[in-house]
């Protein structure tokens, strides 16, 4: 059985009182990134809202071009210049974007790891839609774990990078969102707007409120239908979720999804999903990762390290 990326997890308006005929919120939704982008605006005017919408949209497009994992653009490139082992000048839009997956990384102590991007290829999760119907060789897996490819690997001198270790591949699909979520907020405040949500496929963030009131947002249970949480919302904050049914695949009974831990190559146990809740949705986008890799034992340590104040962990025992 195969599965591909299910329904977001955390859901604006899933509340009562939302959506009702009266909202006077401004939805608008796009795709990119490999999700739909909905975004929500409060008290924009007309010209705010078509100028706010295609830029967002614009903006997007243009990260997804660059930053895919598997297709060509200035992330593939750079794995390309990495895998040679020479210094060379990265493209201006790409570099500010690897220090902050390095620094993160760092911070996590290695859980989020964005340069194990052979081993997700070696999973089968390099693809719009998941092929595996088995695992890999576990000989292949110990081979890219003894080349133990980590952020540390890449240094950067005199606006150069260079990699010391040729098994390191970025792949940002665990904190690209996130980081496109700052970015596109930081176009709708130069635009001169407050309030708004940027949802990219259920991971958001959301600043000002919905008018006098807080923004609503529903969790939904990793396991069954509906919302097993919910919370509200104002200022400036993000929320972000990794979990074991938004891209996996079966075999032999065994649910074998994409968050890998980087110290064994294989996908993380004992955690179903970890919601987190911060002001910069790159930190959260790269802190869920992370702790759902720490599972129930090392997430609080973990947590502490990337100054993460709100978690929920649901573990496999539910």
């Amino acid at each position: 059985m195969l599965r591909g990326i299910v329904p977001a997890l955390l859901v604006v308006c899933l509340l009562p009182g939302c959506n009702r005929p009266d909202d006077p919120v401004f939805r608008d939704r796009f795709y990119a990134l490999g999700t739909l982008i909905d975004l929500s605006l409060y008290g924009a005017n007309q010209q705010q809202q078509q100028e706010a919408g295609e830029a967002l949209a614009q903006a997007f497009n243009t990260m997804h071009s660059e930053w895919h994992a598997w297709e060509a653009g200035s992330l593939a490139q750079t794995n390309t210049q990495l895998a040679a082992g020479r210094p060379f000048r990265p493209g201006p839009d790409i570099l500010p974007l690897l220090q902050t997956a390095n620094r993160l990384s760092l911070q996590s102590g290695g859980l989020f790891n964005p340069t194990i991007g052979k081993l997700i290829d070696l999973w089968g999760f390099h693809a719009d839609e998941i092929t595996a119907l088995t695992p890999p060789d576990p000989a292949a897996i110990q081979e890219l774990l003894a080349r133990a490819p980590s952020a540390g690997d890449v240094a950067l001198e005199d606006g150069h990078l260079l990699s010391r270790n040729p098994a390191v591949q970025y792949d940002l699909g665990a904190f690209a969102k996130g980081y496109a979520i700052d970015r596109g907020i930081e176009l709708l405040q130069s635009l001169g707007l407050a309030h708004a949500i940027i949802n990219a496929g259920g991971d958001l963030r959301a600043i000002g409120s919905h008018g006098d009131r807080p923004w609503r947002i529903g969790i939904r249970h990793p396991r069954q239908a509906g919302v097993l949480a919910s919370v509200e919302l104002s200022g400036d904050e993000s929320i972000f979720t990794s979990g074991d049914y938004e891209r996996y695949f079966e075999a032999s009974g065994r649910r074998y999804h994409h968050i890998i831990d980087p110290r064994t190559g294989y996908p993380a146990g004992r955690t179903v999903s970890v919601t987190v809740m911060h002001r910069e949705a790159a930190t959260a986008d790269a802190a869920a990762t992370a702790l759902f890799v720490a599972g129930p034992d090392g997430w609080a340590e973990v947590a502490r390290r990337m100054g993460i104040g709100y978690v929920m962990l649901i573990d496999d025992d539910g």
